[in-house]
């Protein structure tokens, strides 16, 4: 079955795009933790960061550079921001398609309170 994501890259659900290439694709998540948070992800189905493989280097490198491009264009780069990727249930993984989560805007604070 396919994860919302995927509805995402395929068009089939609406996203705010704020970025996209033919690898990457990266949209505001629709329940912010913070004045800016975007969720970018591969166009390939990967679930969890344990099911990258050793093909996904590449995929993975330009997940990193759509980042550090949005956080730029977003103005957020020279401020700082904090990139998270869950794992897994205890891990807080919610979408089984690996996604990385840019948050800005403001200090984010210590990571875990």
């Amino acid at each position: 079955m396919a994860t919302i994501f995927t509805k995402i890259i395929n068009r089939e659900i609406p996203a705010n795009i704020v970025f996209e290439n033919d690898k990457v694709l990266a949209f505001k998540d629709i329940n912010p933790q913070a004045p800016i948070h975007i969720l970018v992800i591969p166009k390939k189905e990967i679930p969890t960061i344990n099911d990258i493989s050793s093909e996904d280097k590449e995929l993975i490198g330009e997940m990193y550079l759509a980042i550090a491009e949005i956080a730029k264009n977003l103005g957020v780069d020279k401020d700082g921001y904090r990139v998270i990727t869950n794992c897994n249930s205890f891990g807080g993984q919610e979408v089984f398609h690996l996604h990385f989560h840019i948050l800005a805007g403001e200090p984010i604070g210590p990571m875990r309170a």
